[in-house]
């Protein structure tokens, strides 16, 4: 098998618990991980890697994702979602709808965002998270991010609905916990969906207990995005499986260029050499 299946991921059970359900419905010897995890109170579409395309869950991380998002304004959390010690804020007042607006248009862009102390993120070698539960203090560096887009979909005191488009590596709860720093009200990532991960959309995902083997099996390629690709003659494909150079008849420009038969199916990954003119193999998944 080497393709992609887009899990519609149910709140409650950890990333892990739906890739070991995966694995157990494929039976033993076939390949299995996630690209890109989703907290336990999340859901919507995680993105699970079965055989070679393992070797292609960094290419689905780094697509563009769609969260739709629900910040409780007037409260904290010490996770910054539903899982932690709710903290109300006695203080906070009903922003207009208009201030809503105007802070979250200030989070559109490239934006430096400290990841929540609950995360995965490696401090001095071990996991944030096991260190916030141990009762120690996590101080995290900011680190950039991309925030391509803020839409408010409702605002009804204290919930706030967000259909959010951003880059790899943004923490949604961290932008909710910011959001309501902003507004002066304190907030929290409430309930949280992600409704796309590239070309991988929940339009098209399947329930863990639902899934189809072969039916939803998804092709590698999605996985690329708006990678160049080239297709393959009979002799340049024997050419691949040697991991030689790949001679073209005319250049190609990109910073890889996807190589594929003729119908469709994809051969390998490579980076242009030579101008453009020659093609290098760097990740090469073609069979005899």
């Amino acid at each position: 098998m080497f393709g992609f299946f887009a899990i519609d991921k149910p709140a409650g059970p950890t990333s892990h618990d739906i890739v070991a359900g995966v694995r157990r419905r494929l039976g033993r010897g076939v390949k299995v991980g996630h690209a890109g995890t989703l907290d336990p109170f999340a859901q919507g579409v995680l993105v699970i890697c079965v055989g070679r395309a393992t070797r292609l869950a960094d290419y689905v991380q780094a697509q563009p994702k769609r969260y739709l998002a629900v910040v409780r304004l007037g409260a904290t959390s010490t996770t910054d979602d539903p899982e932690g010690e709710i903290m109300p804020v006695p203080s906070a007042t009903p922003p207009d709808e208009a201030d809503v607006r105007c802070v979250g248009a200030t989070f559109v862009g490239e934006i430096d965002q400290v990841p929540p102390a609950h995360s995965a993120v490696h401090v001095d070698g071990q996991r944030a998270y096991k260190l916030a539960r141990a009762g120690k203090d996590v101080a995290l560096a900011g680190r950039p991010v991309v925030i391509h887009s803020i839409d408010v979909l409702r605002w009804d005191w204290p919930r706030l609905e967000l259909d959010i488009r951003c880059g790899s590596g943004t923490y949604i709860r961290a932008l909710a916990r910011d959001i309501g720093a902003a507004l002066q009200t304190g907030g929290y990532c409430e309930a949280l969906t992600r409704s796309a991960v590239g070309g991988f959309e929940l339009a098209r995902a399947v329930a863990p207990d639902a899934l189809d083997a072969e039916g939803d099996l998804l092709g590698p390629t999605l996985a690329l995005g708006e990678m160049p690709r080239v297709v393959m003659n009979e002799s340049q494909r024997a050419r691949l499986r040697n991991g030689s150079l790949i001679d073209l008849p005319e250049p190609v420009c990109g910073d890889e260029i996807a190589l594929l038969d003729g119908e469709g199916n994809l051969l390998a990954l490579t980076r242009p050499r030579a101008r453009g003119w020659k093609l290098q193999p760097t990740k090469v998944f073609v069979r005899e």
